[in-house]
């Protein structure tokens, strides 16, 4: 199961040897000021965006790889069922959103919530890109 952690000034995804075979990476690394939200999705398969790239999705199982979409490319490594950590990052960036499916999710976002914060606070210029999303409610069909 990937994992998804903070290093130093970085988040961090680490793939196992499968995971990194499927998706032909071995892992991403972004650095924390380029974080803008974090929440869990309870529900994987809404973490999906967009048609598969580059790497291996079996629906209604597992997508690793990355997605695109309308707004860029997403780097996912989700699996079925759970639910899945969802990092989103500003516009401009390599990937527009990470999403990963790692044994705890709450805390892979809490702990991304609390770096970036204090990466945030630590720098003394006031750029955007310090500020993280307390939480995030998933998106709803409005069926009506």
């Amino acid at each position: 199961m990937p994992h998804l952690l903070v290093q130093n000034d970085d988040v961090v995804v680490r793939l196992s040897w499968r995971e990194a075979l499927l998706a032909r990476r071995k892992g991403v690394r972004v650095p924390l000021g380029d974080v803008r939200e974090a929440w869990v999705e309870p529900d994987w398969w809404r973490a999906l965006r967009g048609t598969a790239e580059r790497g291996r999705c079996r629906p209604g199982r597992f997508c690793t790889g990355t997605r695109r979409h309308a707004a860029g490319v997403d780097f996912v490594a989700v699996r079925a069922p759970g639910p899945v950590a969802v990092v989103e990052l500003f516009p401009g960036r390599r990937f527009a959103r990470l999403a990963v499916s790692t044994v705890d999710s709450d805390g892979a976002v809490r702990a991304v919530r609390l770096a970036a914060r204090r990466h945030g606070e630590g720098r003394r210029s006031g750029s955007a890109g310090t500020e993280v999303a307390a939480s995030r409610q998933p998106d709803t069909d409005a069926a009506t």
